[in-house]
Order: C-alpha cells, then structure tokens, then sequence
C-alpha cells in the first residue's frame, strides 16, 4: 500500500494493564475502563479476562454488541435469541449484536481456564433495537495478510488489500498481528477512526514518534484527519504478537447502567423493565 499521501499516526497515550483478582476462578485486567464514552467512542470497555466456569451466569444485554476473542483454552455459549451454542477455541471470535435484547452465558469447560479479550461497542442509536445476530469467526477461515515477516489475520474491516466479510452495524477494524523480530508494518485505517493496540506478546515500536511498547501496554492511537486515510507504522524488536481494535466514533449520547447501552435514561429505564416482564425470554422472532 502506497502511504506517502496519508497521515502517519502518532501515539498519543500508552499504559499498563494491571491484572485485579475477582474471585478464585476469575482474575480481570481492564485494558479500557468503562466510563470514558467520549473519549473511546464508539467502544465502551475491553477486559482481558481468566475464568473458570461457575465465574459468569446467564445475562442480558441490550443496545450494544460484544466482540470476544479467545487468547487460550475453549468456551462454550448459548443465546436466547437463536437458542443454539457451540464451542470457540483459540483464535476464534465471536461478534454478538444484542440489539433489542438477548439474554446468553459464556463458560470453560469443566476442570478448563478460558482466556479471552472482551470489547464492548456502541450500536448507533437508529439500530439499538435490531434484531439480535451472532458471527461466529473461526481462526482457520480469517483473511490473511503476510508480508516482509508479518501475519496479520483480518477479524473485522481490512488491512491493506485482505478484507474481512464481518457484517458491521458500526464499522469496526479488528486485527491480530504477529511479526517476527526485526519486521515493520504499516496499517491503514481512516482518519476519522478511534483506536489502540494491546501488546499480547514480545515488544515493538509503534507510531510516528516512535513509542515502545511492550507485554502488557496498551497505546492509544492519536488523530488523523476527517475524510482522509491514515497510517499507523508498527516495527517488532522481538517477536512480536498484538491486536489492534478500531472504529468510527458515533458522536451519540451515552447512557449505560448494568449491561445496558441506550441514548436515554428514559431507554434504560425501559430496558430494565422489559427484562423484569420477561420480554428477553423468549426467542426473538
């Protein structure tokens, strides 16, 4: 890709994830802490989560989706809304739109730790109340793109020529990474684009001011501009293995209580009620 016309991107923040201890089947690193909507428009939160089974119980959402990425081991779900599971592994993805509203549970195995990244992210307000969607993504069947020592493997938009076919209510640009030491990248995104990577494995250097990097960090990525593409260049000084997560901001109001995300406090009062009446019960037609 010829970027000599686009905005090479800066880094703008980095910091360290530190991992908190729930419970002794669950441990919580929170990568992106919820309450800065303005800020991390249009996600809410990310939690790099280790659990057993037993940690989570069936829950509702509404008026967001969810992408969960599993890092290490096997989860099992299951959703009202289609009433069918299954099984993600390794590598696998998982992007649930809850729309109007689901009610679903995620789970280890028996006697398993499942490791995962969880985003959370925005529907904008005209498709809050869509009918719900799962898109199970298997690591085996993702685009991928290698060149000059790196993999990137395409979850959600596109990096370079390789695009990925995930159905987005809001877009969203979804990558994993894994470059051998030595090796450079450049992804492009659009300028209007928020986003940040989290370092999985090894340590790099990232943006256009040149910023380590390391296991643990994350970096948010500074501007660009509007009605423009944009760059950000990525160099391995070991090898190297990160994700890169990043979206159109909604510019929206933002009200959320619970697992709940609505543009009214007058919506998540009526979210709250219509799951007490049991309309998240049955399967949605």
């Amino acid at each position: 890709m010829n970027t000599d016309n686009i905005k090479r991107r800066e880094i703008k923040k980095v910091w360290t994830v530190t991992e908190q201890k729930n419970s002794n089947i669950h441990t919580a690193s929170p990568i992106l802490e919820p309450g800065n909507w303005v800020d991390y428009d249009p996600f809410f939160l990310l939690m790099e989560d280790k659990f057993q089974k037993g940690a989570f119980s069936e829950h509702p959402h509404r008026g967001m989706e969810t992408i969960t990425f599993i890092l290490d081991g096997k989860l099992t779900h299951y959703d009202n809304a289609t009433g069918e599971g299954g099984i993600l592994e390794k590598g696998d993805f998982q992007f649930m739109t809850a729309g109007r509203g689901v009610i679903h549970n995620e789970s280890p195995l028996d006697g398993e730790t499942a490791h995962i990244l969880q985003l959370w992210v925005n529907l904008p307000r005209k498709y809050k109340m869509v009918k719900p969607r799962y898109q199970n993504m298997y690591a085996k069947d993702m685009p991928v793109r290698q060149e000059n020592g790196a993999l990137i493997r395409v979850y959600s938009g596109s990096s370079g020529d390789t695009v990925s076919n995930t159905l987005n209510y809001a877009p969203v640009t979804f990558v994993e990474m894994v470059l051998e030491e030595g090796a450079s990248i450049s992804q492009d995104l659009p300028g209007t684009y928020n986003g940040y990577i989290y370092v999985l494995e090894g340590s790099g250097t990232f943006g256009e001011n040149k910023v380590e990097g390391k296991k643990g960090q994350a970096m948010w990525l500074g501007s660009a501009n509007d009605g423009e593409m944009s760059s950000i260049n990525i160099s391995a000084n070991e090898k190297l293995r990160l994700v890169l997560f990043a979206g159109e901001p909604l510019r929206e109001p933002v009200v959320a209580k619970g697992p709940f995300v609505m543009n009214s406090e007058e919506e998540i009062q009526q979210a709250y009620q219509d799951y007490r009446d049991g309309k998240f019960v049955t399967p949605v037609d």
